[in-house]
């Protein structure tokens, strides 16, 4: 079977139900996945019911209704087999109803998310071509390339004039001020989380017509280029994404925005917003610059150093994956790293590994968890793990181990 004979297969499925309890993973990935799929059903005339969560396990699942997990539910070996997943993680899973790249041969790091798997599965359920924009959330949440799969769905999306392409700051936010003072991605050392350095910035690069972008560019790597590391420095400046039937029609604004609301627990207005509904715009604006203001505090707290196995303590599960993501490819540092946020008896650690060619970040971090009898997974180079604050020694051994052979 092929992935595009398994999307036919799960699509087929789910036109055949009446109602389907649908779960998503509370990032932009997850969220634009489930959306573009619950879009899909709609037209289809299936009834649907929607929960945005940070994880999922088999006591979330009921063998008695139809169930489908978007961009969660690969790692785990014990759900249910009538459970349908659509997700891009490491697979597990063995149920029939399973669409992920992965179990093809393709690439779920680069070249293909949650959110085109979704999309592979809606087109099989009708013409869909207009939810091709909320794929590019996958694309950008999860760091991948227009390559492969992805890159083939964003063609489809060009030829419809969904999608449209420019150059400009790659940096979510409504105007400079905000693009600079709140930027998480990539994370801009000693600008990010600066009003007086921000506005000297955009008042050093005004001119007698406006903002001259090509000066604010070249002072803002002038400042952070002693700090940041040539990935962050590369990313602030490019090619942009307009997605043309989206209510953010900026492609990194609409992930950025998503990616937030999910996180502090506003899934279902995160949805909202992929399901084009205009009505939440302003407040979710507002959720997404506190959460990016609390990441950029968070990091400046932390610092780029860590001790040598690269382990950072945070008391914010909310944030410790945004924080490890700046952690990780925008400072000037080596080797894995792992921000452990405390939450009563639990830690929550995410973990990455930009250097790390060769290991299997994901598969590591679930074997360490396992054996501290928590449960973990993910990707190669980027995981997540929970387990008992108690056994976090041994998780640190574990990982100090594996990932330093």
């Amino acid at each position: 079977m092929s992935l595009e004979e398994s999307a036919d297969q799960l699509a087929d499925h789910l036109k055949r139900q009446e109602f389907v309890e649908v779960y998503a993973h509370h990032d932009a990935d997850g969220i634009a996945s489930a959306s573009i799929l619950c879009m899909a059903m709609a037209r289809s005339g299936v009834h649907f019911r929607l929960r945005v969560r940070d994880r999922i396990s088999p006591a979330h699942v009921s063998p008695e209704v139809p169930t489908l997990l978007c961009d969660f539910g690969s790692g785990l070996e014990d759900l249910p087999p009538e459970v349908m997943v659509v997700d891009h993680h490491l697979p597990h899973f063995r149920g029939g109803l399973h669409v992920n790249p992965r179990l093809f041969g393709i690439d779920g790091d680069r070249e293909l998310s949650a959110s085109g798997a979704a999309y592979l599965v809606a087109q099989a359920m009708g013409d869909n071509r207009d939810l091709s924009g909320l794929v590019m959330l996958g694309i950008l949440g999860d760091g991948q390339e227009l390559a492969g799969t992805n890159l083939e769905i964003f063609n489809e999306g060009a030829a419809e004039g969904v999608i449209t392409t420019g150059r400009g700051l790659r940096l979510a936010g409504r105007d400079e001020h905000e693009r600079l003072s709140l930027a998480i991605n990539p994370y801009l050392h000693q600008i990010s989380g600066d009003e007086v350095a921000v506005a000297d910035l955009i008042e050093s690069s005004m001119e007698d017509d406006g903002l001259a972008l090509d000066t604010l560019l070249s002072l803002v790597i002038l400042r952070i280029s002693p700090y940041a590391t040539e990935k962050a420095m590369t990313s602030i400046y490019g090619d942009c994404l307009v997605l043309e039937r989206e209510v953010i029609p900026d492609a990194h604004s609409l992930t950025a925005v998503v990616d937030a609301c999910g996180k502090e627990g506003q899934g279902g207005l995160a949805a909202s917003l992929c399901m084009r509904s205009t009505d939440g715009i302003a407040s979710a604006w507002t959720v997404a610059l506190g959460h990016r203001a609390a990441v950029i505090r968070t990091l400046r707290e932390l610092g780029c150093a860590a001790d040598g196995d690269g382990f950072f303590m945070t008391g914010e599960p909310r944030l410790a994956s945004d924080v490890a993501d700046a952690l990780a490819w925008d400072c000037p540092r080596k080797g894995p790293v792992f921000v452990v946020a405390r939450a009563d008896e639990l830690c929550h650690i995410s973990a990455r590994c930009p250097g790390c060619a060769g290991k299997n970040l994901g598969e590591e971090v679930r074997n360490a968890a396992i054996q501290c009898e928590g449960f973990g997974g993910g990707h190669h180079l980027r995981a997540g793990a929970t387990i008992s604050c108690a056994r976090l020694d041994q998780f640190r051994s574990h990982m100090a181990k594996v990932m330093g052979a």
